[in-house]
């Protein structure tokens, strides 16, 4: 698949049924685009079989109501309308993106109560997210954005919004001919990455930014408890950046970018060692599993 995302064949499930590709379309008058009222999931299928797809469709519905929204199809429900998605398009190894919204109603202001929250689930045939990064190690920035208080945002949810700077930032980060950029937090600690979590190993021990400000992610935690099983002590904890020199290993956890080792944060660079490619391959053998 290439080109736009807009003109291409298959079918895309929308609000119940399959949909043309071409014809799976919103009003301009979108409450979601004007207000930011969506959230998502990212999901992976391989073999056919979409990689704790009932947690991903758990926590889209949790989102929701993180937002106020309250999607109107069960658990049961999002789980049968990504595989009729994956069947329809004839595919067994593929991303899934399911994103629920407020669509355009009686509301147009801030308060959309009176619009409905509606469902579609697509999907398209995706290989690395970082390209050769699998093999070499991912570049990564440091953004000049943070991660905001909790107090601010929903940052259990992954709400659309949440998105913004993650965009700006890793626009910034390829502009300066990085792969992607590492956010802080609002108080200065180590966050994230725009759209993964974050590893590091030090004399054979894994660090990772403790997740109370960020989205736990279902990748993140899935390494830890492989980490876990193979006996290798794992610290989230609160990471000060000037910890990045004494870092040995680095890598990204994430459903697009799964496990992706770091090369490269700014000044510091890091080996892909054994323990980053043991967990890496640890990994791609439990999802296809």
């Amino acid at each position: 698949m290439a080109g736009s995302y807009e003109d291409r064949d298959g079918k895309i499930w929308m609000d119940g049924k399959l949909v043309e590709w071409r014809d799976a379309n919103v009003h301009i008058l979108t409450h979601a685009l004007h207000y930011a009222s969506s959230v998502f999931e990212g999901e992976r299928c391989y073999n056919g079989k979409i990689f704790k797809g009932v947690e991903h469709s758990e926590r889209l519905r949790k989102s929701a109501n993180l937002l106020d929204m309250e999607i109107p199809y069960s658990v049961e429900e999002i789980e049968k309308a990504k595989y009729d998605m994956l069947k329809a398009n004839g595919w067994t190894d593929a991303y899934v993106r399911a994103v629920a919204w407020r669509g355009a109603g009686e509301d147009m202001g801030v308060s959309a109560r009176k619009n409905p929250v509606r469902l579609a689930v697509a999907g398209w045939e995706w290989g690395n997210y970082y390209g050769d990064a699998k093999m070499k190690g991912a570049k990564l920035d440091i953004a000049k954005w943070r991660r905001p208080d909790p107090r601010t945002i929903p940052a259990e949810a992954k709400a659309a919004g949440l998105y913004m700077i993650c965009t700006m930032s890793k626009h910034a980060a390829e502009d300066r001919g990085y792969s992607d950029a590492l956010f802080m937090d609002w108080r200065g600690y180590v966050a994230e990455a725009t759209g993964a979590n974050i590893f590091f190993v030090k004399d054979g021990e894994v660090h990772t930014p403790k997740a109370d400000v960020f989205l736990n992610g279902i990748t993140r935690q899935t390494v830890i408890g492989l980490l876990k099983e193979k006996g290798v002590t794992v610290h989230e904890r609160l990471i000060e950046p000037t910890e990045l020199a004494e870092f040995e290993q680095c890598w990204l956890t994430g459903t697009a970018a799964e496990v992706t080792p770091v090369s490269q944060i700014r000044e510091f660079n890091f080996e892909v060692g054994a323990l980053t490619r043991d967990i890496a391959e640890t990994y791609e053998k439990l999802v296809r599993a």
